[in-house]
């Protein structure tokens, strides 16, 4: 899966096959991959008529910076412009041209190296193109409208891994980047959690942790009381059974947080593979807002 990017999304998603030499961040494979591209629809906040605007813009002719974008996409509220800056769409435009030293082999910007071209085109991060956004929006009045400004990577850091997931999330409610219980995976060994996929090859009976986010909560009204949660990690999914009385006692816990830590007995039936629950905790794993389907 791909993000949504302003240069090559449509409104819908789409398909796309990476040639040799591309790669995709979710997968890390390279060839003719097959790649399921979001579509603009899932930014959260922005408007169908200025996706469509958009994308008719960029069939005219590419997009030269954030800018020029602003400039010829009228459609784009500024804060629709933040939600694409935040979630990374706005990368392959928020580029700029440098003169590299011939004294040196290599120039610095930000925390990366890149080797000496003479003038090079250097695609920024997201935190780049939310510092060009401000520039775009702001009009500079007729005394300075005209003036060149001078092109220049942003003074701010590049976002780290949490703050990229909870933009993700809040703009277009998932990730196409790592699953966030990989970030904490040495984290999770050291508490003795097992990854989703290991459960197949422990036998029936036997006592073990598991955790993740929590994406289904079901309680049947002919189960008697019995609550079946659904919990995600980077590997799959994991199901656990609370008893009644266990799910009373921790109610307030299990209906609310959003990653969660189940100690109980495995239960191996026929390849139908679930843990019934002896131990609950909340887990810290992001701030990021995922979402559940709930008692559904």
């Amino acid at each position: 899966m791909l993000p949504v990017d302003v240069t090559c999304s449509e409104w819908m998603c789409t398909l796309e096959t990476l040639s040799s030499g591309q790669w995709s961040v979710a997968s890390k494979t390279t060839g003719g991959t097959p790649a399921l591209r979001l579509g603009l629809r899932y930014v959260r906040g922005l408007r169908e008529e200025a996706g469509q605007a958009l994308v008719r813009e960029r069939t005219r002719a590419p997009f030269t910076s954030i800018q020029d974008l602003a400039r010829r996409v009228p459609e784009l509220r500024k804060d629709e412009l933040t939600t694409l800056a935040e979630i990374g769409a706005l990368n392959a435009v928020a580029s700029f041209q440098f003169p590299v030293s011939r004294k040196s082999n290599a120039v610095h910007v930000g925390s990366h190296w890149k080797p000496e071209t003479g003038n090079q085109k250097l695609q920024l991060h997201r935190r780049d193109a939310l510092w060009q956004v401000e520039r775009a929006v702001r009009g500079s009045g007729p005394l300075l409208e005209n003036l060149p400004e001078p092109e220049a990577p942003s003074p701010l850091q590049p976002m780290n891994h949490e703050e990229r997931l909870v933009a993700d999330f809040r703009g277009t409610g998932l990730t196409v980047g790592k699953h966030p219980m990989a970030y904490r995976r040495e984290w999770l060994n050291a508490m003795g959690i097992r990854r989703a996929s290991e459960l197949r090859d422990i036998p029936n009976g036997k006592r073990l942790r598991i955790g993740g986010c929590v994406i289904v909560r079901q309680r049947p009204g002919t189960a008697k009381g019995f609550v079946f949660l659904s919990l995600e990690d980077e590997t799959g999914v994991a199901n656990a059974i609370i008893a009644p009385d266990l799910f009373h006692r921790n109610r307030l816990m299990l209906a609310s947080e959003k990653f969660l830590a189940i100690e109980g007995i495995l239960q191996n039936q026929d390849n139908v593979i679930s843990v019934k629950a002896e131990r609950v905790q909340p887990l810290f794993v992001t701030k990021a807002e995922t979402v559940s389907h709930d008692f559904h």
